[in-house]
């Protein structure tokens, strides 16, 4: 019976430690399986991080991608500009040139018609004006007003005109005579050309390079005042940057910075595209320097 009751105890013992045994080994796989539950949900967030950041990827790869072709755009409209802009030069001068050939050709026919109208116009030979000079009082003594007309005459500038020499050549030789260092003759020239051809095509660049032989002269006062003159008298000449130019040029050298830096500007706003205009740009920055000095 004591047996009985030991095998028993025994038993009942050894189920419980069984039980007990079966009951941690089942919260073990428990917690196992709560913790690969737990990494499957750790990998389900992580690959939709990953998807996530892939379309983020996929987005920012296509704006590189927008940016990049814009960027090859730009740079496809810039050097197309810079071609654009490297003909404007070729394409003013070809204009240029053909304007100086039409003009040449206008100034041969203006020439053509002056001579015309100059032989038409002439007396008829042997018949002689009679100038007040010659009026002599009954005293055979010269009148006062004839005296007079005489001393103004003596003081005026000699514009005799060779009426063999044709408008071009009187042109021609007062630019030679510039061109020789010869002023004070290039201007007596000049200034004939001038007073017997008014309307030529010629009579701006006459007037600008009286200017140009008193600037040589160091005269800047007058030149200055032949300039004025060219730009108020041909607003449309060819010669009318390069007027300003000098003009502008001639205040520096007489002092008048504030004066020369109007004229310099008013050039480059006028006329942009003119070589004057770079040259007033250089003439502008050393105004600015001397007066931080």
């Amino acid at each position: 019976m004591a047996k009985k009751l030991c095998s028993g105890i025994i038993l009942v013992f050894l189920c419980s430690i069984l039980l007990s045994g079966i009951q941690k080994s089942k919260k073990a796989y428990e917690l196992i399986y709560e913790d690969v539950q737990t990494i499957k949900m750790k990998i389900l967030e992580l690959e939709k991080q990953a998807k996530k950041n892939q379309e983020d990827i996929i987005y920012i790869k296509k704006r590189l991608d927008e940016i990049h072709e814009l960027m090859n755009l730009i740079r496809n409209e810039q050097a197309s500009l810079g071609e654009e802009q490297e003909k404007i030069p070729a394409q003013y001068q070809v204009l240029l040139e053909k304007f100086n050939s039409l003009t040449s050709s206008l100034a041969d026919i203006a020439e053509d018609l002056i001579e015309i109208k100059q032989s038409t116009a002439s007396l008829p030979e042997g018949i002689k004006e009679i100038t007040q000079d010659e009026v002599m009082d009954e005293s055979g003594q010269e009148s006062t007003t004839g005296q007079t007309e005489t001393a103004e005459e003596e003081s005026a500038p000699k514009t005799q005109l060779d009426p063999n020499l044709s408008p071009q050549e009187v042109y021609n030789l007062a630019r030679s005579d510039y061109l020789k260092g010869n002023f004070q003759l290039a201007i007596e020239g000049f200034t004939i050309y001038l007073e017997h051809f008014p309307e030529s095509p010629l009579a701006d660049n006459a007037l600008y390079w009286i200017g140009e032989c008193y600037f040589s002269q160091e005269n800047f006062e007058e030149a200055i005042k032949k300039f004025n003159v060219l730009i108020l008298s041909y607003p449309e000449g060819d010669e009318i940057p390069a007027a300003h130019l000098k003009k502008g040029i001639c205040l520096m050298e007489t002092g008048k910075d504030d004066e020369a830096l109007a004229v310099f500007k008013l050039l480059i706003s006028k006329f942009p595209l003119e070589e004057e205009t770079r040259i007033a740009q250089e003439k502008i920055k050393e105004i600015q320097s001397r007066i931080l000095q």
